[in-house]
């Protein structure tokens, strides 16, 4: 059954999401806050800056009234950068006059309370507002997508039922979605990996190989279960498509700004300049500290997540910052007593 769409983010992955939806029918309208790029969807049907070799569907529709976008919509769709989230659902929440299924497509932790993306939701929008919050998270990338490569991903929620609702809106051939129930550790596989992309970027960019990154991945996937746990998550999440399978596509591809952000710094470019020449929000850069401060807040330990907040806020060469990750001390692969 076809449905109205507002998808809040007109960005790369907005807007993939948005040919999903269209090409299954949905009425979907992208909301952006650029008048122009506006115009560009809705004249054109292009999307340059963000996906410069994409033709967008002619009946995909953009607006930069927020208003406009939400009026009868049934579905929204969140896309936007982590610190963008709580300010836009308390404008959703003026603007609502029904209730909507509020879906997120973003993957990071708010700074400062460090909180997961569908809890800032639920404090801004109130219950009455929603029939349900669900995490749309998985290995993809928003250029194959747009390009209808086979990509799967996971709708996670509490309310199995609004898990079932996305699920449905968004399969096709192209296009594949598991429910999940563990939105804690949905959420966090989606966070926690861009920190350890950022990792991975790095490796690649001081010359190392493949040994070197398969451990990287390895030991980066512990680190993430081990603070999932520590929140309750089940640890079967992170064997699945928000934990190991985004780690691998976001730790693998040039597509990915965490890894193309983290190569640069290997090449030894300060922080700064790196954030200039990517020209777009690198998540893992404010999830590395979120992640460190919660870490040590709960007395976890996150080897590689420390390593690179060094790198990013204390100004550490990565180089050093690998001889200590390689340098310390030795431990069991499996330690007795739980994950430490």
């Amino acid at each position: 059954m076809s449905k109205k769409v507002a998808v809040l983010g007109a960005g790369s992955w907005g807007t993939a999401l948005s040919i999903v939806l269209d090409d299954n029918g949905h009425e979907t309208i992208v909301w952006g806050r650029n008048a122009d790029q506006v115009e560009e969807i809705n004249s054109f049907h292009t999307n340059r800056h963000y996906l410069p070799e994409v033709a967008l569907p002619k009946s995909l529709r953009a607006t930069d009234r927020l208003e406009e976008a939400l009026d009868g919509a049934e579905v929204v769709l969140l896309v936007v950068p982590t610190k963008a989230i709580r300010q836009l659902s308390r404008q959703i929440a003026a603007l609502l006059k029904e209730p909507v299924l509020i879906v997120h497509a973003s993957k990071g932790l708010e700074q400062q309370t460090h909180k997961r993306i569908s809890v800032i939701i639920e404090e801004e929008i109130a219950q009455e507002k929603r029939t349900g919050i669900v995490a749309l998270s998985g290995p993809s990338h928003a250029e194959e997508v747009a390009a209808k490569d086979l990509t799967t991903l996971t709708a996670a929620s509490e309310n199995e039922e609004a898990a079932k609702t996305v699920q449905t809106l968004f399969m096709n051939d192209y296009f594949r979605v598991y429910t999940n129930q563990d939105i804690v550790g949905v959420e966090l596989g989606a966070a926690l990996k861009n920190i350890i992309a950022l990792g991975a970027g790095a490796l690649n960019g001081l010359g190392y190989g493949d040994n070197a990154k398969a451990a990287l991945l390895t030991r980066g996937l512990t680190e993430i279960t081990r603070l999932g746990i520590a929140f309750d998550a089940d640890p079967l999440t992170f064997l699945g498509l928000s934990g190991v399978g985004d780690l691998v596509v976001t730790c693998t591809s040039v597509h990915s700004r965490n890894w193309r952000a983290g190569k640069l710094l290997g090449q030894g470019l300060p922080l700064e300049e790196v954030l200039a020449k990517m020209g777009m929000i690198v998540e893992g850069v404010s999830t590395t500290k979120a992640a460190y401060e919660l870490a040590t807040e709960k007395g976890i330990d996150m080897p590689i997540t420390e390593a690179i907040y060094r790198v990013l806020y204390e100004d550490e060469k990565v180089k050093d910052a690998v001889s200590i990750l390689m340098l310390r001390e030795g431990k069991s692969e499996k330690p007795t007593g739980g994950h430490k």
